[in-house]
């Protein structure tokens, strides 16, 4: 299980360690005479992100550019903080270190927390299927901490196991479908129960005593068989209040019938990005032993053509009996979640449930692959968890629904529509939440379109090519400090 510093150790100090890192300012001066001159030279400005390594001096030291103090989040400091780690590597340098009193205008607590996940972000690579590994010198970075060590080590703790999550999630998005199967996957979640988190897998016949049919017309068309995968982390034994999370488990998605083109179906190995952060989330909470109550399902299957496969034009049932229309077997996710959705709600009565899916291209049409599409049944609950995701930069935006998009889901000879394939009305990433609505009982719903935020075609910022773990830091931070 990939946990987040496996090559990188982080500790505190009360003194220099190795190459000493200094951060400036774009439009502050600096009180280093040196990092003045490289400035009157415009060799090094302190421009956001800018580094500049001298790490071959007598004493050797590396300087990173903040941009302009005024403007400077925390989010520049992870971005930062992953550039500076990066450039150690590439420079060679075994041990670092760096005094937090540098930061200005954030607490050590603030700073630290930045600081660690960018370094740790700096540090992950899915290399298993490569001949030759990327080798990394640095294996220990220190933050000088003075009067806050007890409060930095629990805080390079905390991170090193949320971005463990983080790792994880990525590791499972990127495996290829061959290998990451439907019990691949429930294997994965098995790896959990040592954490002490609840697994509990069930196949073919459980799955059909259960009577969910529209997850069991997606997997009908794969040989390989469907798992219903259920987690249980039970934190805060006190409390009755139970969130849960339900994640999409696509571990392929052809199409089906409604297939795709070559090139729409190389990345679809990442269909199952919902159920990987699910997953990561659950490590995270796991190891830093969150004292909150949370339930966990995927219905994971393979999306495939075959001659039992379901069909454009079918009518099948669901969980919670009621029809629905196939206008297009390649809609087949909000299908699986359908049933999941409905489990969860009847079976394990949460005080809320959040869904994490790959749902749509639409939401990337609307939101681009930056922002997370999210559509709820309560604005309330809907904005906490927007608010979670800012806080840890992963930003989210709530879409309208109302009975226009409700409408547009319902059938004529069915309950209803799992696709409006054709609409000239658009808003396909809101109607597929609309279609979700229907199944969760009532009980307040946040549904996260990650479609375009799971996975990316090129690296960006300390997000890495491939999967984005996007969005475990969202769902660890708003379970934790949910109210």
């Amino acid at each position: 299980m990939k946990k987040g510093g496996d090559n990188l150790k982080i500790t505190t100090v009360t003194g220099k360690l190795g190459t000493f890192v200094e951060v400036a300012y774009e439009d502050v001066k600096s009180s280093n005479k040196k990092i003045e001159d490289l400035k009157k030279k415009k060799v090094f400005e302190g421009k956001k992100g800018q580094v500049f390594p001298n790490v071959f001096s007598d004493e050797s030291v590396i300087y990173l550019g903040l941009g302009k103090k005024a403007e400077s989040s925390l989010e520049d400091l992870r971005l930062g903080f992953c550039k500076l780690g990066a450039e150690l590597n590439k420079s060679k340098v075994d041990k670092a270190s760096f005094d937090l009193g540098q930061i200005k205008g954030l607490t050590v607590e603030e700073a630290a927390e930045a600081i660690v996940e960018g370094l740790l972000q700096s540090e992950y690579s899915f290399d298993k299927f490569l001949s030759e590994k990327k080798e990394r010198s640095l294996k220990e970075f220190a933050l000088i901490t003075k009067d806050k060590d007890k409060e930095v080590k629990a805080i390079i703790k905390e991170v090193t196991s949320v971005i463990g999550g983080v790792f994880l999630a990525r590791d499972l998005v990127n495996e290829p479908a061959m290998y990451m199967t439907p019990t691949a996957l429930a294997n994965a979640a098995k790896e959990l129960e040592k954490l002490g988190v609840e697994v509990e897998v069930h196949g073919q016949k459980e799955i059909e005593k259960l009577g969910m049919k529209a997850f069991l017309a997606v997997a009908k068309g794969s040989e390989q068989e469907p798992k219903l995968i259920i987690m249980k982390w039970n934190g805060d034994k006190r409390s009755k209040d139970k969130t849960a999370l339900v994640g999409k488990g696509l571990t392929y998605d052809s199409g089906g019938y409604g297939i795709k083109s070559t090139g729409g179906m190389v990345d679809m190995h990442s269909d199952m990005a919902g159920s990987a952060s699910v997953i990561g989330a659950f490590k995270a909470l796991a190891e830093n032993k969150v004292k909150k109550n949370v339930v966990g399902i995927i219905a994971a299957c393979e999306n495939m053509i075959s001659g039992g496969a379901y069909k454009n034009g079918d009518i099948i049932s669901s969980m919670a009996g009621k029809s629905i229309h196939i206008g297009s077997t390649d809609a087949e996710g909000r299908l699986t979640l359908a049933d999941a959705l409905y489990y969860i709600a009847t079976k394990e009565k949460p005080n809320r449930i959040i869904d994490i899916a790959t749902l749509t291209g639409a939401v990337i049409g609307a939101l681009g692959g930056i922002t997370t599409g999210i559509v709820s049944n309560d604005d309330d609950f809907a904005y906490d968890v927007v608010r979670a995701g800012n806080e840890v930069g992963e930003p989210a935006w709530l879409l309208p629904l109302n009975d226009k998009y409700r409408d547009m889901v319902k059938g004529t000879f069915s309950d209803l529509l799992n696709s409006q394939v054709g609409s000239a009305k658009g808003g396909g990433a809101i109607t597929a939440g609309a279609f979700l609505e229907n199944f969760v009982e009532d009980t307040p719903w946040v549904h996260m379109d990650i479609a375009g935020t799971s996975y990316n075609s090129a690296a960006e910022g300390y997000l890495p090519k491939g999967g984005t773990g996007v969005p475990v830091k969202t769902l660890y931070h708003y379970i934790k400090t949910r109210k």
